[in-house]
């Protein structure tokens, strides 16, 4: 579908303001709670556990070191965003406690790619909650089916996950509610088919942050697959990353925490300021500049060759 920039961003505004005007301060006891988190390793492993970080109002960091998954709150219920792996679900579902919530409120899960990293532990948490997963096609169909098809640029190198059951679908600008949280959905293809880019508003009392979970911008593949003899993918890609970089943005999110300093920023002792209007146009400027370089190296790769700078597997 075609991103509607324009209508999108208005409307996006209307939410905040909306939001804004009754969200609850945020729980000042909730948040001093938190344990200090311990130090990840410089390479972590997908797994790596790490303790829950409070990022802005009802916004919550609950995944590992090295994978994000997001909780917002509402007194209605809650949203996650991405579900790591298999492996790494029952962490999350113990940060979420450690914050002082249940996982059982969780309403909604969505996710930002179909790539094991991301969505493996999406049917542990979807049995542990009871929560209802919503994705866009053709995402939806892999979680279903625990596995992409060749639409996916890395298919011939990720791993199958656990299937998903009764998968809801939503499509590009069309919007989740729990209580005062409105989740919209961007399409944003290009990492993947399935690809998707979320947003909502963060309130502490009468201060709103626009917040932005921008999906992978990184054009890895598999040693088959070749963007430049995928143009339509490559026209998609190019309009996710116009997409991204409209997007009303204050607080930028992404599936690998590392991709925008996420767990530095969260680090007050960092420097790194959370808040940065220009940070979802940079973001979108880095991804066109890994597009052109890798459709470059395409081109002056012989036919049959692998272009030098693939990997094996999703890491961005």
């Amino acid at each position: 579908m075609r991103f509607r920039t324009g209508v999108l961003a208005a409307s996006l505004i209307s939410s905040i303001l909306a939001a804004c005007a009754s969200a609850p301060r945020a729980d000042n006891d909730r948040i001093a709670n938190v344990a200090a988190p311990a130090p990840c390793s410089a390479d972590p492993s997908w797994d790596e556990p790490t303790a829950p970080r409070h990022i802005y109002a009802n916004t919550w960091y609950v995944g590992t070191c090295a994978i994000s998954a997001i909780l917002i709150t509402s007194d209605a219920g809650h949203i996650l965003i991405d579900g790591v792996t298999d492996k790494a679900a029952p962490r999350i579902e113990a940060n979420i406690r450690a914050l002082g919530f249940e996982p059982k409120d969780v309403r909604y899960i969505v996710s930002s790619h179909e790539h094991i990293d991301h969505v493996g532990g999406i049917a542990r948490l979807q049995r542990d909650t009871g929560a209802r997963v919503v994705a866009r096609e053709p995402a939806a169909t892999a979680l279903e089916r625990g596995h992409s098809d060749r639409g996916d640029p890395q298919f011939l190198s990720v791993a199958k996950f656990p299937p998903v059951v009764s998968v809801q679908r939503i499509g590009d600008g069309e919007t989740l509610r729990v209580g005062t949280v409105v989740l919209t959905a961007h399409a944003t293809p290009g990492h993947t088919a399935g690809g998707t880019s979320w947003t909502w508003s963060s309130c502490d009392g009468a201060t709103c942050r626009a917040t932005v979970y921008a999906d992978s911008v990184t054009p890895f593949s598999d040693k088959v697959y070749r963007y430049s003899d995928n143009a339509e993918m490559v026209a998609a890609f190019r309009n996710s990353l116009a997409s991204i970089a409209g997007l009303p943005c204050e607080i930028l999110l992404t599936p690998h925490p590392s991709a925008s300093r996420l767990l530095e920023r969260l680090d007050p002792a960092s420097g790194i300021a959370l808040v940065d209007i220009g940070a979802c146009r940079a973001y979108a400027a880095t991804g066109t500049e890994k597009l052109d370089a890798r459709l470059s190296k395409e081109r002056a790769d012989r036919p049959g060759n692998v272009p030098s700078h693939e990997e094996p597997a999703p890491t961005h």
